[in-house]
């Protein structure tokens, strides 16, 4: 199994960035897709999840900035971030967790991609 994460770079602050993770190697939709992101000296952190029906959720922070999705034909799961900001400089990685598994077990990690957010 891969989880391919992609999309990260250097952005001013107010711009946006489209994260990418494809996936490899599983049954795409028994999975919920998630992101995370690690900022500098700081604990990796929940951002987004999505089920293969649609649902999402999101941490509050990030409610009404980023938006995820999913392409169940291209087992690809997107993150879109808009209104950036510095403090959204973070190491982003994609997750898979088989949707009959309780929260938190997560099966796979992507490597993540690097998102940096100048001021």
């Amino acid at each position: 199994v891969q989880l391919q994460a992609s999309g990260g770079g250097l952005v001013q602050a107010g711009g946006s960035l489209r994260l990418s993770c494809a996936a490899s190697g599983l049954t795409f939709s028994r999975y919920s897709m998630d992101w995370f992101r690690e900022a500098p000296g700081k604990e990796r952190a929940f951002v987004a999840a999505i089920y293969s029906d649609g649902s999402k959720f999101y941490a509050d922070s990030m409610k009404g900035r980023f938006t995820i999705s999913r392409d169940n034909a291209k087992n690809t799961v997107y993150l879109q971030m808009n209104n950036l900001k510095p403090e959204d400089t973070a190491v982003y990685y994609c997750a898979a967790r088989r949707l009959d598994r309780t929260a938190g077990n997560y099966d796979y990690w992507g490597k993540g991609t690097q998102v940096t957010v100048s001021s």
